[in-house]
């Protein structure tokens, strides 16, 4: 991370210098002088004295060199620097007791006549019909397959169907769930993957054209944990390109609700097909907003789990300290499912931790202490009519429901650079390239112009944001403590960054439509490591309501 760092105040000294007199370098000529250090000083707000530029100039040529000899060496994305993230403060102390899980699956699932009907049946109702052997995997992968070709292209959500694959992954399921070698819930349910998540024998394109060929060796830990699940990966679906937006090189992912609109992202495919029938299930990743934002235009019910849950060995990095793996589902008690499956360590990722995990489909919520981020949902926002019906929801489920306030004693949004460095670095190569022109997106907002920004961020500056973030995450474990879950705004204020800066998870489900008829969603946000319990919550307010029930009208 150090040299990470170096590498960043490098460039501000080295640019500047492009902007000095354009003179031609000599012998007699400096590649770096007092001048160029003056330039760069307007940059990052300093005035040294000419005395102190001088004293640093041998210093900074060195520094400038080695610099060099570093990019000489090919670091690819899979590659993290040695300094990881820990979200757990000193004073915490985990939970050991054994992990329990109580599904509840449904009871007497009734089997359709028409096959294609299971397209928007739930995954804990898929998994009670594929047990029973009511309908087998490869008949369920057959049809997904059928309406992946049928609507994929509708969406653009599909980057590639892995369809010999998930065929022959599907009879295996129908094989050993035949011979008594049951798996588990996920056994034999077709699901996809975001497309930033490595398959040997795949491309694994990252959703831009210039890692469209791009296929990587070796098999993602959480692609493997699914494959051991009894899992059919059907589909490797589209993303943001490089996990930004719904735009990637095929076009622009859509809102199954308005196929006029995006479907928002960076995990757009993933949730657009999960709503739209075509995938049992999906996996997303979030840093900022991933897995949330597409959830909640597409209504799907999505968990963003806590940093350290999920191993990401073998997906694509964007942000070393905030990258996170999770679910998207068509309903919340599914995404507990997938969850259940997906985490702990692989002695790769060594954020990972070997925690245990709890829920309970029946639990009563009641005995829950809940708090609910008020000032945020007394704000005049569009969703604000949906999300007040919501809490009222919630508390007729006997939850009480304590007024609480992020904590705003310092800056949440300045820390936004920790994560768009680290973007910067992970992307190092294709920026200095120059095929970042490759990406469709060419605007100020879009990563070509951020990973250029984010050269001139100092490493002072990145180190002393992390400090802010070490507060940060202080503050908000200690308001967290006294609470098994909060209820927030889906948007709205800091805390869909701030809990992304911290780590902390969030359930994120349908509650209903807006004006113009687009889903809207609320969230539910948990103490480190403690997932299952806001997936109780979430479980009993989608009982309790039904929004994820709905279907968009042209999928069906």
């Amino acid at each position: 991370m150090l040299q990470r760092c170096l590498q960043i105040f490098a460039v501000v000294i080295f640019t500047a210098g492009l902007f000095s007199c354009g003179q031609q370098q000599t012998k007699e000529t400096p590649d770096l002088t007092t001048e160029n250090v003056s330039h760069a000083e307007k940059l990052i707000g300093l005035d040294f004295s000419p005395a102190e530029r001088d004293s640093m100039m041998q210093d900074l040529r060195r520094q400038k060199q080695g610099y060099k000899a570093m990019r000489e060496v090919d670091l690819p994305n899979s590659v993290p620097p040695i300094i990881e993230f820990n979200p757990v403060p000193g004073w915490m102390d985990l939970e050991k007791s054994p992990s329990g899980t109580r599904w509840d699956l449904p009871e007497n699932v009734s089997k359709p006549e028409d096959t294609e009907e299971l397209a928007f049946y739930s995954l804990p109702e898929l998994s009670v019909l594929i047990r029973e052997r009511r309908i087998t995997s490869e008949k369920l992968t057959k049809m997904y397959i059928k309406r992946l070709k049928e609507y994929s292209d509708t969406l653009k959500c599909l980057i590639t169907l892995t369809e010999d694959l998930a065929l022959k992954q599907a009879r295996q399921a129908d094989r050993e769930i035949r011979q008594g070698n049951y798996r588990g819930p996920l056994h034999g349910i077709p699901y996809g993957l975001k497309d930033l998540v490595s398959v040997e024998g795949y491309k694994t394109t990252w959703g831009a054209a210039a890692y469209k060929n791009q296929e990587l060796e070796g098999n993602a830990t959480v692609y493997k944990k699914l494959k051991e699940a009894g899992g059919v990966l059907v589909a490797k679906l589209s993303m943001g390109a490089l996990a930004m937006g719904d735009v990637w090189y095929g076009g622009t992912t859509k809102n199954p609700w308005d196929l006029e609109q995006g479907s928002s992202g960076s995990s757009a495919g993933s949730a657009s097909a999960t709503v739209a029938g075509l995938v049992g299930f999906s996996i997303g990743t979030e840093t900022y907003g991933s897995i949330v934002s597409p959830s909640t235009r597409c209504g799907a019910s999505g968990l963003r789990p806590t940093f350290g849950r999920v191993s990401r060995a073998g997906a694509m990095a964007l942000s070393w300290t905030m990258d996170k793996i999770g679910p998207i589902c068509r309903t919340i008690q599914g995404s507990a499912m997938v969850f259940d499956a997906i985490r702990g360590p692989d002695q790769v990722d060594l954020t990972v931790r070997d925690l245990p995990f709890s829920y309970n489909a029946q639990k009563d919520v009641s005995q829950l202490k809940v708090g609910y981020l008020k000032e945020l949902f007394n704000k005049d926002y569009h969703s604000r009519h949906n999300d007040s019906v919501a809490l009222e929801k919630i508390r007729n489920l006997g939850v009480d429901l304590e007024p609480v306030a992020m904590p705003d004693s310092i800056p949440v949004s300045p820390q936004l650079i920790i994560l768009e460095a680290e973007a910067a670095t992970a992307f190092d190569k294709l920026t200095r390239s120059g095929r970042d022109s490759l990406l469709v997106a060419q605007h100020k907002n879009a990563w070509p112009n951020i990973f250029r920004k984010s050269r001139f961020v100092p490493a002072v500056e990145y180190i002393k944001a992390n400090r802010l973030r070490k507060i940060l995450s202080d503050q908000v474990n200690r308001l967290f403590q006294d609470y098994d879950v909060i209820v927030a705004p889906s948007f709205g204020g800091n805390q869909l960054l701030a809990t992304n800066l911290t780590g902390h998870p969030c359930a994120v489900v349908p509650n209903g439509f807006d004006e113009e008829g687009h889903p809207t969603s609320i969230s539910f946000l948990g103490n480190l490591y403690e997932e299952g319990k806001i997936l109780e919550l979430a479980t009993a307010y989608q009982k309790a309501t039904g929004h994820e029930e709905q279907n968009p009208e042209f999928f069906k």
